[in-house]
């Protein structure tokens, strides 16, 4: 009986001093190797394989001890996948219930109205938080991984801030935003007026990115659609500069000539009637709805302000003395 007592005393002492030491372990803050510190626990990742990560990492505790820790919680299977940002002064406790809400760190993307796809993967390529997987590929290739049914990637990613856990691929990045697109002009195209002279959607894709390269202030896209609705319907050349500009590719330098409007390449809308073949750049939903809803007009010109506007005209005499007002000094 004497043993028996003796025995259940000391299991009594021996679960005071577990829970001593668990209490003491999950509130002693951690000697982090550097802060903030980054790791990222895998799908599918046991208990114990997340806790030797976490000490490889240098979160500052061995991985039985934290893999003990959480199995004497029941939170062995709560942890979920993710990557993870932990600073000066967190514990045990703290960690494991960033570990189980899922309180993953995340990296964000911002993706330009204007900008080319071009620059759009030299921007994935530069970012830090980003698993660079479609570094070596083509962009027939990334169009085939995202599940588009395009053949050329121009124009089919919508601009906005796009958050990830960091270490995503950029594969998903480019998903997300080619969805987004394809949900967002969706939308769109379904309230458009129906008397525009596009052919298909994809042309009014096009049209938005030219609107979305030509405008200087918000406030005049509508009326710049318009104006190159007007050209389109009567069969007037565009003679838009970015639409050239964007089939120079590289050899573009920054400056314009007037050999550059002369040299005909399928994107040289002062040499070709009608769009060109492709969007120029990403257009943004402002674009895309001056796009498919311009104001009625009769405008066929315009001209840079000098100050962001715009200068709209109804005839070439016109437009002329606004070229000379605004461009060539000549004006009052």
């Amino acid at each position: 009986m004497r043993l028996l007592k003796r025995l259940f005393m000391l299991c009594f002492f021996l679960a005071i001093l577990a829970a001593s030491l668990l209490a003491w372990f999950a509130a002693m803050p951690l000697q982090l190797k550097s802060t903030p510190l980054d790791f990222t626990i895998e799908s599918g990742m046991s208990l114990k394989k997340a806790a030797t990560v976490m000490e490889s990492a240098g979160v500052g505790f061995q991985d039985w001890q934290f893999h003990l820790f959480a199995r004497a919680l029941r939170q062995a299977s709560a942890i979920k996948a993710g990557s993870y940002e932990v600073e000066a002064g967190i514990t045990p406790w703290q960690l494991l219930q960033k570990l189980t809400r899922g309180d993953v760190s995340q990296g964000e993307l911002l993706l330009v109205e204007g900008k080319t796809f071009r620059q759009l993967r030299a921007a994935l390529d530069a970012h830090p938080d980003l698993r660079h997987d479609t570094a070596g590929m083509s962009d027939t290739e990334i169009l085939q991984r995202i599940g588009a049914t395009e053949v050329h990637p121009e124009g089919m990613f919508m601009p906005d801030t796009y958050l990830f856990n960091k270490n995503s691929s950029d594969v998903d990045v480019l998903r997300r935003a080619y969805k987004a697109m394809q949900t967002r002009f969706t939308r769109e195209w379904e309230n458009r007026d129906l008397s525009l002279p596009y052919k298909s959607p994809y042309e009014a894709l096009i049209m938005a990115s030219i609107v979305e390269k030509e405008t200087g202030r918000p406030s005049d896209r509508p009326m710049v659609a318009s104006v190159f609705v007007n050209r389109l319907r009567i069969g007037m050349l565009l003679q838009t500069d970015p639409t050239v500009i964007y089939g120079m590719g590289e050899r573009y330098a920054g400056n314009i000539r007037k050999s550059d409007l002369t040299t005909d390449t399928p994107y040289n809308t002062y040499t070709r009637t009608g769009l060109p073949p492709t969007p120029i750049a990403m257009p943004g939903i402002a674009a895309i709805q001056a796009a498919l809803n311009p104001p009625k007009s009769d405008k066929l010109f315009f001209v840079a302000r000098g100050d962001g506007s715009s200068e709209f005209s109804r005839t070439l005499d016109e437009h002329n003395r606004a070229v000379a007002k605004y461009i060539l000094k000549k004006g009052g």
